[in-house]
């Protein structure tokens, strides 16, 4: 049998040609529960509103391994000691961070599963790929789970200026053409250094620490949180709520055999096993988009009017607003659907809801963004900037919608 060349090129469109830094990580993108991420759409339905949006987890794990790189070798050249252990753990763990996204991103989540986040199936994927791989991941586990010892190494993989957000800010800027949300990744990393076993930003990287955050803030506005976006998220974690809810009472469906799994079972994290693993590894984005082109045409009206307006782009009305949505104004909709259509309350509330959206740039209580001064001395970046708007990010932003249908369903 022929040897595999191993020392592979990827030509990426944000950062130019990225290495494979081993033959590990080679194996590991070649594996299929990696290769599944190319049919994982980055930012769910977010093409809906910017066309150009139709990057996927792949190309993000693969970027967000390059700029691991960056921030090994920065971290080096500045005195720290990062062993080759530790380094491959670091590559394997930022590679891998996302393995456990299901289709359409986050939609799965509040759908067809209960409760069980991308982050326990990422975890569960990785335990099993240290099965396959002889306990090689064994380092980079441990560091996912923000339990090993050495904590800027966890914050490198899961923090406020993690390589994961560095990635992505840049990426979803690129491929949306939104501007605002165009970070200096390369300069942040960079300015990186660890003191008392903690990352810290050096005090000339000040200036970008606050064009990151306040990247980080127009990118969740103008992109993540915009309204079509939005809305077009909620009526896919309501197809595939109906669609449970159908296959519960013995409608017949027409679905892939991964998606019919789980329309057919309660999947929680306690029963998430080897067989229901293997099953969500067959589940991506062409699953759900067949499943709605048939549903689109059945005989329920909410399955049928919810996969149509996905479809063909043609999505229910929505409004933001400052303050909660009045439990009046929602139900003088859903008595108006009602009547119109004569359906069930049950049936309307798939059409009618409210909900919330928060935007926190900066989670200064979860973990801090230091500034090492030049005298030695480290301080929060709240209190090192002199730029006035700063404080603000620290401070939730909550506002409200309300979805409802447009005159005609």
């Amino acid at each position: 049998m022929k040897a595999q060349n191993k020392l592979k090129i990827f030509n990426d469109p944000i950062y130019g040609f990225i290495t494979i830094p081993n033959t590990l990580i080679f194996d590991l993108i070649e594996h299929k529960y990696f290769q599944r991420l190319r049919r994982i759409t980055q930012m769910g339905l977010s093409y809906l509103v910017y066309p150009g949006a139709h990057h996927t987890r792949f190309h993000h794990a693969i970027g967000c391994m390059h700029l691991m790189k960056k921030a090994v070798n920065v971290l080096r050249f500045k005195g720290v000691t990062i062993s080759e252990d530790e380094e491959n753990a670091l590559y394997i763990a930022i590679l891998l961070h996302d393995i456990g996204h299901g289709p359409f991103s986050h939609a799965m989540e509040h759908s067809i599963v209960n409760g069980v986040s991308h982050e326990e199936i990422s975890l569960l994927f990785m335990e099993r790929l240290n099965e396959e791989f002889n306990s090689k991941l064994t380092l980079a586990i441990t560091i996912f789970k923000g339990e090993y010892h050495r904590k800027f190494l966890c914050q490198l993989i899961s923090g406020q200026l993690d390589m994961d957000r560095a990635d992505y800010l840049k990426r979803d800027s690129f491929y949306t053409g939104v501007a605002e949300g165009n970070v200096n990744s390369e300069r942040l990393i960079t300015m990186l250094n660890v003191v008392n076993d903690k990352l810290v930003v050096e005090e000339k990287g000040i200036y970008s620490v606050e064009k990151f955050l306040l990247a980080r803030r127009l990118m969740y506005w103008q992109v993540y949180l915009h309204k079509t976006s939005l809305v077009a998220e909620q009526l896919l974690i309501r197809v595939l709520k109906r669609a449970k809810e159908l296959k519960s009472q013995g409608v017949t469906l027409t679905a892939s055999s991964a998606l019919s799994y789980f329309l057919n079972h309660n999947i929680s994290i306690e029963n998430f096993d080897a067989k229901t693993l293997d099953t969500f590894s067959q589940l991506d984005d062409y699953d759900i988009v067949s499943a709605m082109k048939e549903w689109q045409f059945h005989d329920d009206f909410v399955l049928s009017n919810l996969c149509d307006m996905i479809i063909n782009r043609d999505l229910l009305k929505i409004k933001i607003k400052k303050k909660a949505i009045k439990v009046e104004k929602l139900d003088k909709q859903i008595d108006k659907l009602m009547q119109r259509y004569n359906i069930s309350n049950h049936e309307a509330n798939y059409f009618v809801f409210s909900g919330e959206i928060t935007n926190q740039a900066y989670k200064s209580e979860h973990q801090n963004i230091n500034i090492l001064h030049k005298n030695g001395k480290i301080g929060d970046i709240i209190n090192a900037s002199d730029h006035f708007n700063l404080k603000s990010l620290a401070k939730p932003v909550t506002k409200f919608y309300i979805c409802y249908p447009k005159q005609k369903i």
